[in-house]
């Protein structure tokens, strides 16, 4: 790379967010000013653009000079929140020599800005505006585009996560042009013979102009320099929540304090539901709006056309009638047309993947928290809930009463034979469903280490709902159930005490040394094992039952603890204050004794596996292995909070009376604290890899695998509301 871009990157290591008045582009019917925020995160540089016409994600991949270049290559992406849609083209040095090619968008010369408008309103047969983003993209060096992808998110991801995977049915469709001015056109009409996307790129100042070689595979040849392009679409586009929108007004000063996190709370908030994150996940996901829904709760909008309504109502319009299964991913846009075709249907209506058993749990306790806990929920409950789903086609005439009691009897259909005399046994725990390998958050290959009985569903998040399904019966919901105001309280109980025993892990001080110092040789950490803080006897649970390699217990030490705290108030005492020494233990203890490090709390350690197989399938190149998340970190800070707040109840549990347990608690807060605000660069991200040399450093996780971490997470926002609180010894 050269002098210039190396200053370039050095100069975008801050975050800079702009909030600015469009001076050219079609903005003219906006009542409001566009929104323009920048990120960095070498190798990728992140744009993101929004008006009232539109929303719009680029991001500008140019390696570094430690990238690992067989998972990281020059790459231009638009990413649009209307229908999961994008537009990707992968690049390589004409000269062949990789590592030599490095891209970076520049100001415009006419607005001085990154990125513009792209609005030609009813410009197509679908009768939508055509919308969209124009930037100024320089080469180094002569470069050719070897793939270009438009049309849906999930196909790109298809292609970058997978091995390469391409549509002939979507690539063949791609039509090619060259123009009169030497640039280059591509565009390709969707499935639904409606849509259309485009791709265009222009010489400017001088540069060469672009050839098209159309041998086995169609690419594009530029010379080294300037070139426009510009990226749009004519999809039906979705109505955005601005960050006065999406906050209530006793959290309008978020906007002023956190510039980039309420922008980007913003790109992923819309009137009828809460997008993932970006790029990856820039649709509807039930589990992560509600849990984001229970972290940002004190800060969004409640009320008609609210934040809280768009996440509720977003999975209530998506449950399954015939069983009450709450969606998990929605499909739509161009993917949801292919998938349909695959089935010998042709439609375009949306799909929904219901593989998941731990987003229904999440429903009632929302639902709780806002139309039972809060005064604007109570008073919207009977408008909201009589409101008719219009989302799926199957869900026709069923209100979100209907749809919201279909699920709550499940939950208590499935609950049941547990809590029933003598049926706490392990069959009559929540299994992942038969044939599904992932079933809850850990939802990687080996997330739960192959495990088939999940740690978090069963010992929290099934309590938890149950808990809140006895409240939302007492206050007047499911009318057709007014014995759930019991039946479900005591079904909890069960559920809150007859659980953790299944998953305990509990490792003698004599074998936990040299299971460490085997993990730590066997493993590529190359680190100090930190034995010496092993002063007696490891206790945890395990992250499921029934793991690869016969494993009864996936022997992994996990951060999952936090659904426990943050989500239950369970009432026996020995087994609270048990559980609470143990996870503090494991807060305080130095990775890979515990889950500490510098960088953040692993979610995973293998380090008591006492097989090779732990090793090799959590390291520091999982989704969900030797990383931190940010929302964990959101979520088990929050929960500790939550338990030292029950000090200052009117039910003091007894851990709060022994002044040893007490102060580990606290000093486990604390420290977690510490490792929050040390890593506050990383906190608005989904996921977080590392690297280690007399010490950790964070890294991107797209450095060690393909599947990258996106910039801005939903749930990864939450530290918006989630702040240190100050306990009393």
């Amino acid at each position: 790379m050269t002098s210039t871009r190396s200053q370039f990157q050095i100069a975008l290591i801050a975050v800079l967010v702009w909030v600015t008045t469009l001076v050219s582009g079609d903005n003219s019917t906006c009542p409001t000013n566009a929104t323009r925020l920048h990120l960095s995160d070498p190798p990728y540089e992140n744009y993101f653009y929004s008006d009232c016409h539109s929303s719009s994600h680029v991001i500008v991949t140019s390696p570094l000079s430690t990238s690992n270049l067989t998972l990281i290559g020059p790459r231009l992406l638009i990413a649009w929140p209307a229908g999961n849609s994008g537009v990707v083209s992968f690049f390589k040095p004409e000269n062949g020599e990789n590592g030599t090619l490095g891209v970076q968008l520049e100001n415009s010369t006419t607005t001085g800005e990154k990125l513009d408008p792209i609005y030609l309103p009813n410009n197509s047969d679908s009768g939508n505006p055509r919308v969209g983003v124009s930037g100024y993209i320089n080469f180094n060096s002569s470069a050719v585009l070897t793939v270009p992808i438009l049309g849906s998110i999930r196909t790109i991801r298809d292609f970058t996560e997978g091995p390469s995977i391409i549509y002939p049915s979507i690539q063949e469709s791609i039509n090619f042009f060259e123009s009169s001015d030497g640039g280059a056109s591509l565009n390709r009409t969707w499935l639904d013979n409606a849509t259309t996307t485009y791709l265009e790129f222009t010489p400017v100042n001088g540069s060469e102009s672009i050839t098209i070689n159309r041998d086995t595979n169609t690419t594009l040849h530029f010379g080294a320099g300037i070139y426009q392009f510009n990226a749009s679409f004519n999809y039906p586009q979705l109505e955005q929540l601005s960050p006065e929108e999406v906050l209530n007004n006793v959290s309008s000063d978020l906007i002023q304090q956190n510039p980039d996190q309420a922008t980007s709370l913003s790109f992923l908030s819309y009137t009828d539901k809460l997008l993932a994150g970006t790029w990856r996940f820039l649709t509807y996901f039930g589990r992560d709006s509600m849990i984001s829904l229970l972290l940002l709760q004190p800060i969004l909008s409640e009320g008609e056309g609210g934040a809280i309504e768009a996440v509720i109502g977003a999975v209530l319009e998506r449950i399954n009638r015939t069983d009450g299964t709450a969606c998990h991913e929605e499909v739509i846009g161009d993917y949801a047309t292919w998938l349909n075709i695959q089935k010998n249907i042709s439609s375009t209506a949306p799909q929904c993947d219901y593989k998941m058993v731990d987003t229904d749990y999440f429903l009632p306790i929302v639902m709780r928290n806002y139309l039972v806990d809060t005064e604007s929920g109570r008073d919207r409950a009977s408008a909201f809930l009589n409101t008719t789903a219009t989302f799926l086609s199957n869900n026709t005439g069923l209100t979100y009463s209907d749809l919201a009691q279909l699920t709550a009897e499940k939950i208590m259909n499935t609950s049941a034979p547990f809590a029933s005399p003598g049926g706490q046994t392990k069959d009559n725990l929540i299994h992942l469903k038969e044939g599904e390998v992932v079933g809850e958050w850990r939802d990687s290959q080996f997330g739960i280490g192959g495990g088939r009985i999940p740690y978090d569903v069963n010992t929290a998040l099934v309590p938890a709902a149950l808990r809140s399904i006895a409240a939302l019966s007492k206050a007047g919901f499911f009318p057709a159930h007014p014995d759930w105001n019991e039946t479900a309280n005591q079904y909890a109980e069960v559920w809150e005490d007859e659980t953790l025993k299944f998953f305990e892990v509990s490792v003698p001080k004599e074998s936990a040394v040299p299971l460490v110092e085997s993990y730590v040789h066997e493993s590529s950490y190359p680190g100090p094992s930190n034995t010496d803080s092993i002063t007696s006897d490891v206790t945890f649970y395990g992250l499921a039952l029934d793991g690869n390699n016969n494993q009864s217990v996936v022997k992994v030490l996990n951060t999952d603890d936090c659904f426990r705290h943050f989500l239950l108030n369970t009432t026996n005492q020995t087994q609270l204050s048990l559980f609470l020494n143990q996870s503090a233990d494991h807060i305080l203890q130095p990775f890979p004794v515990g889950l500490s490090t510098s960088v953040g709390l692993f979610v995973a350690n293998p380090a008591y596996g006492g097989d090779p197989v732990y090793a090799k399938n959590f390291t520091n190149a999982e989704y969900h292995g030797t990383v931190v998340w940010s929302w964990q970190l959101a979520m088990m800070a929050a929960g500790l909070a939550h338990q030292l707040g029950r000090c200052e109840s009117s039910n003091v549990p007894d851990f709060c009376n022994d002044d040893s347990l007490h102060r580990k608690v606290l000093s486990a807060y604390k420290h977690l604290w510490d490792l929050i605000d040390n890593n506050s660069a990383q906190l608005s991200g989904e996921v977080w890899s590392w690297t280690y040399n007399d010490g950790f450093k964070a890294e991107p996780l797209g450095a060690f695998t393909p599947t990258e971490s996106d910039i801005r997470q939903l749930w990864s926002l939450t530290f918006l509301a989630i702040h240190r609180e100050n306990f009393e010894v």
